[in-house]
């Protein structure tokens, strides 16, 4: 990923990780995975697990504690009420921002097209 991709991602990454909530719970190394086989690959598990605290103690998830196989049990996030209407509120910003875009993109032609 380049410097723009990764600023951009940025920005987006908490919306993309409640929507693989919304899906099923998970924790954050399913989570991480589950990111890189959609083609995230320079994502670095610290950064999930740093947005899932944060998401956490806003309370847009529940968490409970799983044993594991190896090593301390571990937590698994799963969407709650508050978390789904804040993804909600994410698809509605996506949305307005993407067809924004979309139609500069349409309206604009910049210099350096066509030639």
């Amino acid at each position: 990923m380049g410097r723009q991709t990764t600023e951009m991602l940025k920005g987006t990454l908490e919306g993309i990780v409640l929507m693989i909530l919304a899906e099923r719970p998970a924790h954050g190394y399913e989570i991480t995975t589950q990111l890189r086989a959609a083609g995230f690959t320079d994502i670095a598990e610290g950064t999930v697990y740093a947005l899932l605290v944060r998401i956490e103690q806003r309370g847009l998830v529940d968490v409970t504690k799983v044993p594991s196989e190896k090593g301390p049990p571990r937590k698994v996030f799963t969407l709650n009420a508050s978390g789904d209407r804040h993804l909600q509120d994410f698809w509605q910003n996506w949305r307005f921002l993407a067809d924004r875009i979309e139609r500069l993109h349409r309206d604009i032609t910049p210099q350096h097209e066509g030639e």
